[in-house]
């Protein structure tokens, strides 16, 4: 089955009209309809005979919305998004001053085996498509009447998205398509663990994105411990596509700092991090872990939290704690995802 949201309005035509004879106006109806993400019996101004041909061969909508989770503390809303074949991911929607940023996944599971992650738990199942990831998006859009309720969107639920390379790429371009729902680059947040060659790549195409990496402890040696990436790429080679990434793009930097209990929060590992990032035009984002049960680490306690951000601000780093948001809906990536294989495991 050929999922047509993996297409843009000019694939989508010439596919169209090669395989199924339609006009192009017929067709970009058809692509309308697919930014609402419905299914082909909802798409009331197409005849009913090219919407049953196109179900015999095609997906319209590659995600649907099983189920919602909503704070009662921050108002932080949480998807589970069920693929065509079963599979299941996790969104997230947060709500800021500014607009309502999505954290949406590239991948089913993930292979990096970080330690404080959920995601990673049962591995990699497979990649998304451009189209499933697009969807996402466009599912939680289509749960409001504003055309662009979602303004900001996040890489940075279940999987690496370096490490889907082609498919977030094809996801950048179709997301922020005029023709479609036009997300500026500038409002998408990619986070990276550190795939060094793909970060590379990604500043070689000159995307405008903003560039996370998740770095979490500047010791090579106590990152590895948690983040096994760190054996192929160490910190400094990570630190250095980063430096490069900002010379290709003009875009500034940021490091996401998850503190854990006892490992990562004192003032050897802040004074490590500022000599590691002297120099840069970067910010810090410092959080305390949002704890999951499986892994047995914790988060670090407010005093130290406290403490860690003053001796980065002495240091001359620029940085400021991000918001532990949805703590009370399984916040952390993929426990919800967990949750529900549990629950329906035969």
């Amino acid at each position: 089955m050929i999922i047509l949201q993996d297409m843009s309005m000019t694939e989508l035509s010439e596919y169209l009209t090669t395989e199924f004879g339609v006009r192009p106006f017929v067709a970009g109806q058809v692509y309308s309809w697919l930014q609402k993400n419905v299914g082909f019996d909802d798409m009331s101004n197409i005849s009913l005979a090219l919407r049953a041909a196109l179900a015999d061969k095609c997906i319209a909508a590659a995600v649907q919305i099983v189920e919602t989770l909503e704070s009662a503390v921050d108002g932080t809303r949480k998807f589970l998004f069920r693929l065509t074949d079963g599979n299941v991911v996790e969104g997230v929607l947060m709500r800021y001053k500014y607009g309502n940023t999505l954290c949406i996944s590239t991948q089913v599971g993930c292979r990096m085996g970080c330690k404080f992650c959920a995601s990673t738990l049962g591995g990699l199942v497979r990649n998304l498509s451009a189209g499933e990831i697009l969807s996402e998006v466009l599912a939680v859009n289509a749960l409001e009447t504003e055309p662009r309720y979602v303004t900001n969107v996040v890489l940075m639920g279940s999987g690496e998205p370096l490490d889907n390379f082609d498919q977030v790429v094809k996801f950048l371009q179709l997301v922020s398509d005029p023709q479609g729902i036009g997300i500026s680059l500038r409002n998408i947040s990619l986070s990276t663990c550190g795939i060094v060659p793909n970060m590379i790549r990604l500043a070689d195409m000159g995307l405008p994105v903003n560039l996370t990496l998740s770095l979490h402890d500047p010791f090579n040696d106590e990152r590895a411990l948690i983040m096994p990436v760190t054996n192929a790429y160490p910190v400094e080679e990570a630190v250095s596509a980063c430096k490069y990434f900002f010379d290709k793009t003009g875009r500034r930097i940021y490091i996401e700092y998850t503190l854990i209990d006892g490992q990562n929060d004192s003032y050897a590992h802040a004074m490590k991090l500022a000599l590691l990032l002297h120099g840069m035009p970067v910010h810090v984002n410092v959080i305390s872990l949002n704890p999951v049960r499986e892994t047995g680490l914790k988060g670090t306690s407010e005093s130290n939290l406290k403490r860690f951000l003053g001796y980065l601000t002495k240091l001359g780093v620029s940085a400021t704690r991000r918001r532990t948001m949805g703590r009370d809906i399984e916040g952390a990536c993929g426990q919800l995802r967990r949750r529900y294989l549990e629950e329906h495991h035969d």
